[in-house]
């Protein structure tokens, strides 16, 4: 394996977070390494781990490359861990969806589309650190802007905000 490559590889499974090539980029500064050819070698990697269908497979998302373990594995996980996977009732998760969706929204505006206070499930939200408050609005009382965070695209396997699926596309999955 191509040195550069490896360490590559080595960088992303040491980082705690996805790992962006700006970063790769920063890091081999000394070696005069091009952004393409970063990307080489991420995509070598991303075909390497897909073709040998282990338990873990190299990722893009959250604007950066993670190792991720296969979804299928979750039980195994879990087991190991000995935890329950963490999870959203469903206020939260419709609150998610309205924030994901309409970002940047003010909390009067999602509990307009939801018709009831969105108070408890925004503080999950916000303690769980899927959403952040990213401004205020110029209007009076300055009401909090919220808007969806990195780890929203982690948890949720976006590469970034494009990739959530379209109006039409959560409609035909229903039926």
């Amino acid at each position: 394996m191509d040195e550069a490559k490896a360490v590559i590889e080595g960088l992303i499974f040491a980082s705690e977070m996805p790992l962006t090539i700006d970063k790769i980029v920063e890091i081999f500064q000394e070696r005069n390494l091009t952004r393409q050819e970063i990307t080489a070698h991420l995509h070598e990697l991303m075909n390497e781990y897909g073709s040998r269908c282990g338990g873990f497979y190299l990722q893009e998302v959250a604007g950066g490359y993670q190792f991720r373990t296969r979804p299928e594995l979750s039980v195994w996980i879990a087991k190991l861990k000995g935890t329950r996977p963490a999870t959203l009732t469903v206020a939260a998760l419709e609150t998610l969806a309205i924030i994901a969706y309409r970002q940047p929204v003010v909390r009067a505006e999602v509990e307009r589309l939801r018709g009831v206070d969105v108070s408890r499930p925004l503080r999950t939200l916000l303690e769980r650190k899927l959403v952040r408050m990213v401004g205020r609005k110029d209007v009076p009382g300055k009401p909090m802007i919220y808007g969806t965070t990195r780890k929203f695209l982690e948890v949720f396997s976006l590469k970034d905000l494009s990739e959530l699926p379209t109006m039409g596309e959560l409609k035909d999955s229903t039926k």
